[in-house]
C-alpha cells in the first residue's frame, strides 16, 4: 500500500468539517498500520496538523486514533506512547473551555492516554479488549494480587470510558432530532467504539469480581462492590439513552443491562450472568453514507425494496424492464400487468415470510446461545466452587495432618517424662536408703562422742589440783592471748608483759614445787630439819599467798580489760553492720549504673551496626547502579582512558586495605564504627567508579580485549556485591574476605596496565625538534598547496573556455581561501603553542617541557601530520578535477578531511591554554573560518557539479520505442552494477576505517600490548 495514499486518507477523514469521520478513510488508516506494522506514518501526518488551535479538528484525531488503537496493528500503542507528553498538555490546554469540542477534546485525549497506559501495563489485553475467560485467567497469572489491581485499573477505564459518554450527552440537545444531523453525528460517531469498550471492561469486571470474592473476604472488597454498583447504574442509563438514538439504531445494537447487579456475596450468581454482546450489523450503512436533514431518514415508508439477487432472479424470470429493453410491446400497451403485480405481490409476501422466519429463527438461535452460555458460566461457576472446596478440603487436610503430628510430638513428649519421672522416683527411694543409713551412723557417731566426753569429764575431774591450777592458767592466758590480738597495739604489749610475769610466777611456783617435794622426802628421812623445813614452809606458805594476791590483782585487771574489748567489739559490730549497709547501697547503686550503662551500650551496638548497615547497602546500590550503566545503551557514547582506570584501580586497591584494616579494628572493638562506615562508603564510590570508567574504556579499544575487560569488571562488581552481602550480617562480618575482589581489581588494573599507550618513546630533543619539524613541514605543505592552485588556475583561464572555465575558476578560488585559512589557522595555533609552553614550563627548557608532556605533543604532532597530508590530497584531487579526469566527491570529501583535521589540531592546541587567553580567541576564529572555507569548497564543487550534469543532459526525443527500450535495459544495468559496486565500496570503507583504527592503536601502543598478551 503506498504511504502517500494513506497520509491522504488521514488528511482527508482529520478535518475541520464538523461531519462524521468517514468509513473508508479511517478503514484505510487501519490496513495501513497492519501494512506498515506500526503507526510513523499517522503520527508523521498527525503531527502536521494545528490540533491545538481547532477543537473540531482535535475531536477527529481523538476518533481516527480511538480506532486505530482498537484494530490497528498491535505496535500502533507501543509507538503511540512517544507522544504521551504532547497528548497530555493538549489535554491539559483543552481542559481550560467548559464548553463545546474542548471540553469534550479534554476528556477523549484523557481517556486516549488511559487505554494506552492500560495496554501497556497489561500487554495480554488486545487492543479492541476481545478475550476469552483462558486469557483473562492467564491475564492475572492466578495471582489474587494481580486480579484486584486488574479490576482496580478496569474501574478507572471504565470511568474515563463513562465520563466521555455523559460528557457528549450533555453537550447535545436532546430535545430536537440531534442524531440527524452533521453536527451531532460528528459528536455521536466515536461513541460507537465507546460502547465497544464498555461491554467488554463491564463483563470482564463481573467475573473478576466474582473470582475476588471466593479468594478474599467480603468486607476487603466492600470499596469495588460500592464502585461497581455506580458504574452499574451510569452505564445502564447510557446504555438505554443510545438505543433510542435513531443514529445508533442502522449502526449497532447496543444490549440492555440487568435490572439489578449481580451479587457477589453468592457465588451461583455468576452462572445467572449474561455477557453483554455489541451486534455491529454487517449490512449496516456507515456514517458517511447516510444523506443527513433529508426527508427519505426522516419519513418512515412501507414500500419493501427487493434485495439484488431477488431482482436478479426476477429479471431472468419475467425479462428486463421496459427502460432497458426498449423492444418489449408489452409493458407499452399495459397488457398482463395485473398479472405481474400480483407475482410481485406474491412474491413479497413469500420474502417477507422468510424473513419473519430467519428473525425467529435468529432470536432463537440467540436464546439457545445465550442459554447454553449461561449453563456454560454456571458449569464453571461450579468448577469454580468445586475447586474452591477441595482447595478447603486440601487445606483442611493439612491442617488436620500437622494437629495430628502436634499430637504425636506430645504423646511421645509425655512418655518421655513419664520416663524420666520413673527414674527420679528410683534415684529418690535410693537416695533415701542411702539417707536412713548415714542417719543412723551420724546417730552412732553421736552416741560414741558422747560416751568419749563424758570419759573425757571424768579424765578432768581426776586431775590433781595444781594440774587444774595450771590448766586454768593456761586457759585464762590462752583467752587473753585471743583477746589481746582483736585489742589495740598498746593492750597487746602490756598483755604481753602481764603473761611474762605469770609465766615466771608459774616458774617460781613450779620450783617452789619441787622444793617442797624434795624437802618432803628429806624430811622423811631426817627429823632433825624439821624445824628448818617447818621455818621454810612457813616462809613459803607465805609467799604462796602473796602469789594468791599477786593472782587476783592480775585476774581483776584481766576482767577490766575483757569488759573494755567488750565494749570495742560491740562499737566494731555497730560501725561494721553501718558499713555492711553503705556497702550494701553503693552495691545497689553500682549494679543499676551497671544495667543501665549495658542498656545504652546495646542500644549503642545496635546503632553503630544500624549505621554499618546502611552504609553497606548505600554502597550496594552505587555498585548495582554502575553495573546496570553498562548495559544501559546511553552509556555507550561514553568514553575513558586506561591511565584514568588504572588511577581508578589503584585507589580501589589501597581503600581496600583501609577497609580489612578499619574491619579487623571494628571486630576487636565495636567502639571504631565511623572508620568502618566512611572505609565501605569509599570503597563503594571507587569500585562503582572503576566499574563505570572500565566500561567506558572498553569502548575504545578492540573487540577481544573489549570484551575481557567488560568481563572484568562484571567479575568485579559481582565480588564486591559478594563481600557487602557478607558485612551486612554480624555473622559473616568476621569471615567476609576481601581477597576476591582485590584480586578482580587487580586484574582490571592489569588489563588497564596493558591497554596505556606505549608512546612514540622519543628523546626529549627528538620529541621537541620533532614538534618543531611538524609544524614547519605543514606550513611548507600548505604554501606549496596555494602555489600548486594558483598554477592551476592559471592554466585553466588559459585552457578552459565557457561553463567549464567558471566551474574551474570557483572550486579553485574556494580551495585557495582555504589554503589561507588553513595558514593563518596553523600560525594562530603555533603563538598560543609558544605561549603555553612559555607559561608552563617553569624554570625547565622547551623541548623538556614537551617531552614532560608527551601525550600532548605526540597530539600536536598527529593533528599537524593530518592537516598536511590533508592539503597535499586536495591539492591532487582538485588537479584532477581541473584536467577533467577527477571526481567531485574526492574533493568534498578531501575538504571534510581537512575540516576534521584542523579541528582535531585545534583541540590538541586548546587543551592546555588559558579560558581567557587572546591567542586562544584567536585560534578559535580561525577555526570558524577554517569551517566556513570547507563549507564554500563544498558548495562550489556541489554547484559546479550541478552545472556540469546540466549541460550533459541528454535529448530523448529523436529516440525510437525501440531505442528507448534499449537505452532502459542499459540503464537498469548499470543501476544494478552502481549498486553491486556501491555495496563493495562500503564493505572496503568499513575494512579501511578498521585498519585505521588498527594501525593507530599501534602508534598508541595497543599493539604492543597485544603482542604482551599473546
Amino acid at each position: 500500500m503506498d504511504l502517500s495514499k494513506i497520509a491522504v486518507s488521514i488528511n482527508k477523514a482529520i478535518n475541520t468539517q464538523e461531519v462524521a469521520v468517514k468509513e473508508k478513510h479511517a478503514r484505510t488508516c487501519i490496513l495501513g498500520t497492519h501494512h506498515e506494522k506500526g503507526a510513523h506514518t499517522f503520527w508523521a501526518a498527525v503531527n502536521r496538523l494545528p490540533l491545538s488551535s481547532n477543537a473540531v479538528l482535535c475531536w477527529k484525531f481523538c476518533h481516527v486514533f480511538h480506532k486505530l488503537l482498537r484494530d490497528g496493528h498491535p505496535n500502533v500503542i507501543k509507538d503511540s506512547m512517544r507522544n504521551k507528553a504532547d497528548l497530555t498538555d493538549m489535554s491539559r490546554m483543552w481542559g481550560h473551555l467548559s464548553e463545546g469540542y474542548g471540553k469534550l477534546c479534554s476528556i477523549y485525549l484523557k481517556l486516549l492516554i488511559t487505554k494506552m497506559e492500560f495496554h501497556i501495563k497489561n500487554p495480554r489485553f488486545p487492543g479492541n479488549l476481545q478475550m476469552s475467560n483462558r486469557q483473562l485467567d492467564e491475564a492475572g497469572e492466578n495471582d489474587v494480587n494481580n486480579f484486584f489491581q486488574l479490576t482496580v485499573e478496569m474501574f478507572d477505564y471504565l470511568e474515563c470510558e463513562l465520563n466521555l459518554f455523559l460528557g457528549v450527552f450533555s453537550s447535545l440537545d436532546m430535545s430536537r432530532s440531534v442524531s440527524v444531523t452533521a453536527a451531532g453525528q460528528c459528536r455521536l460517531a466515536p461513541l460507537i467504539q465507546v460502547i465497544l469498550d464498555c461491554s467488554h471492561l463491564y463483563d470482564y469486571t463481573v467475573k473478576l469480581l466474582f473470582k475476588l470474592h471466593s479468594c478474599l473476604p467480603a468486607d476487603t472488597l466492600q470499596g469495588h462492590r460500592d464502585r461497581f454498583q455506580e458504574q452499574f447504574k451510569k452505564l445502564k442509563s447510557l446504555f438505554y439513552r443510545s438505543s433510542n438514538l435513531q443514529y445508533f439504531k442502522r449502526l449497532i445494537q447496543i444490549p440492555q443491562l440487568p435490572e439489578n447487579p449481580p451479587n457477589f456475596l453468592r457465588a451461583s450468581a455468576l452462572s445467572e450472568h449474561i455477557s453483554p454482546v455489541v451486534v455491529i450489523p454487517a449490512e449496516s450503512s456507515s456514517p458517511e453514507s447516510e444523506h443527513v436533514v433529508e426527508t427519505d431518514d426522516l419519513v418512515d415508508t412501507d414500500v419493501p425494496v427487493l434485495p439484488a439477487p431477488l431482482e436478479t432472479k426476477f429479471d431472468d424470470l419475467f425479462g428486463t424492464s421496459a427502460a432497458i429493453d426498449p423492444f418489449n410491446f408489452n409493458s407499452q400497451n399495459g397488457m398482463r400487468k395485473d398479472d405481474k403485480d400480483r407475482l410481485i405481490e406474491q412474491l413479497t409476501r413469500e420474502i417477507q415470510a422468510l424473513k419473519e422466519e430467519l428473525e425467529s429463527f435468529r432470536l432463537e438461535s440467540g436464546r439457545l446461545c445465550q442459554a447454553l452460555r449461561g449453563r456454560v458460566n454456571e458449569l464453571e461457576a461450579e468448577l469454580a466452587e468445586q475447586s474452591h472446596l477441595r482447595l478447603q478440603a486440601v487445606g483442611e487436610s493439612e491442617f488436620l495432618k500437622a494437629e495430628l503430628d502436634d499430637v504425636r510430638r506430645v504423646r511421645e513428649d509425655t512418655e518421655k517424662e513419664q520416663r524420666s519421672l520413673t527414674e527420679i522416683e528410683r534415684k529418690a527411694q535410693a537416695n533415701e536408703q542411702r539417707y536412713t543409713k548415714l542417719k543412723e551412723k551420724y546417730t552412732e557417731l553421736v552416741q560414741s562422742h558422747a560416751d568419749l566426753l563424758r570419759k573425757n569429764a571424768e579424765v578432768t575431774r581426776q586431775m590433781t589440783v595444781a594440774r587444774a591450777a595450771q590448766d586454768e592458767v593456761e586457759a585464762v592466758r590462752k583467752e587473753m592471748q585471743e583477746k589481746v590480738k582483736a585489742a589495740q597495739e598498746a593492750a597487746d604489749r602490756q598483755e604481753r608483759e602481764q603473761l611474762e610475769q605469770l609465766q615466771q610466777l608459774q616458774r617460781e611456783l613450779v620450783s617452789s614445787r619441787a622444793e617442797l617435794d624434795s624437802l618432803k622426802t628429806s624430811m622423811a628421812s631426817s627429823q632433825q630439819s624439821s624445824e628448818v623445813l617447818g621455818t621454810q614452809l612457813a616462809a613459803l606458805e607465805s609467799e604462796k599467798a602473796e602469789l594468791v594476791q599477786s593472782l587476783s590483782k592480775v585476774e581483776a585487771e584481766l576482767s577490766a580489760r575483757g569488759e573494755e574489748l567488750e565494749r570495742v567489739q560491740s562499737s566494731l559490730v555497730t560501725e561494721r553492720e553501718s558499713r555492711v549497709k553503705t556497702a550494701e547501697t553503693l552495691q545497689n547503686q553500682l549494679n543499676e549504673k551497671e544495667s543501665r550503662e549495658q542498656a545504652l551500650e546495646s542500644q549503642l551496638a545496635v546503632a553503630r551496626w544500624a549505621s554499618l548497615q546502611g552504609a553497606v547497602e548505600e554502597a550496594e546500590k552505587i555498585i548495582q547502579d554502575s553495573l546496570a550503566q553498562i548495559d544501559d545503551p546511553a552509556h555507550i557514547s561514553c568514553t575513558s582512558s586506561a591511565d584514568y582506570l588504572a588511577s581508578r584501580c589503584q585507589a580501589s586497591l589501597d581503600c581496600m586495605e583501609r577497609l580489612n584494616s578499619t574491619r579487623v579494628a571494628f571486630l576487636a572493638d565495636n567502639t571504631g564504627v565511623s572508620e568502618l562506615v566512611r572505609a565501605v562508603t569509599q570503597s563503594g564510590h571507587l569500585v562503582g567508579d572503576t566499574i563505570v570508567q572500565g566500561s567506558a574504556t572498553s569502548h575504545m579499544v578492540p573487540v577481544e580485549q573489549a570484551d575481557a575487560l567488560s568481563e572484568s569488571v562484571k567479575v568485579c562488581g559481582a565480588e564486591a556485591l559478594a563481600l557487602l552481602g557478607q558485612m551486612k550480617q554480624q555473622d559473616g562480618l568476621a569471615a567476609a574476605d576481601s581477597g576476591k575482589l582485590k584480586a578482580a581489581l587487580e586484574a582490571v588494573l592489569a588489563t588497564a596496565e596493558k591497554l596505556r599507550p606505549r608512546g612514540l618513546e622519543l628523546q626529549q630533543g627528538e620529541l621537541g625538534d620533532l614538534v618543531e619539524q611538524e609544524m614547519a613541514a605543514t606550513s611548507a605543505a600548505v604554501e606549496s598547496a596555494a602555489a600548486r592552485i594558483e598554477e592551476m588556475l592559471n592554466k585553466s583561464r588559459a585552457v578552459d573556455t565557457g561553463i567549464k572555465m567558471e566551474v574551474n575558476e570557483r572550486i579553485l578560488a574556494s580551495c585557495t581561501e582555504l589554503m589561507q585559512a588553513i595558514k593563518e589557522l596553523i600560525l594562530s595555533s603555533k603563538d598560543l603553542q609558544r605561549d603555553i609552553v612559555e607559561s608552563g614550563r617553569g624554570a625547565a627548557s622547551m623541548k623538556e617541557f614537551y617531552a614532560k608532556n608527551s601525550r600532548w605533543t605526540e597530539g600536536l604532532i598527529s593533528a599537524s601530520k593530518a592537516v598536511g597530508w590533508g592539503a597535499t590530497v586536495m591539492v591532487d584531487a582538485a588537479d584532477l578535477v581541473v584536467q577533467g579526469k577527477g571526481k567531485f566527491e574526492e574533493l568534498m570529501v578531501c575538504s571534510h578531511e581537512i575540516a576534521a583535521s584542523t579541528a582535531q589540531l585545534v583541540a590538541a592546541s586548546k587543551v592546555k591554554a588559558d579560558k581567557d587567553s587572546t591567542k586562544l580567541h584567536r585560534l578559535q576564529q580561525a577555526s570558524r573560518g577554517v569551517t566556513q572555507a570547507t563549507a564554500a569548497v563544498v558548495a562550489s564543487t556541489k554547484s559546479g557539479k550541478s552545472q556540469i550534469e546540466e549541460t550533459d543532459t541528454m535529448d530523448f526525443s529523436s529516440m525510437t520505442l525501440t531505442q528507448i527500450k534499449r537505452q532502459e535495459m542499459d540503464a537498469q544495468v548499470l543501476v544494478l552494477e552502481l549498486e553491486m559496486r556501491l555495496q563493495k565500496e562500503r564493505e572496503r570503507l568499513g575494512e579501511l576505517r578498521k585498519k585505521h583504527y588498527e594501525l593507530a592503536g599501534v602508534a598508541e601502543g595497543w599493539g604492543e600490548d597485544e603482542e604482551g598478551t599473546g
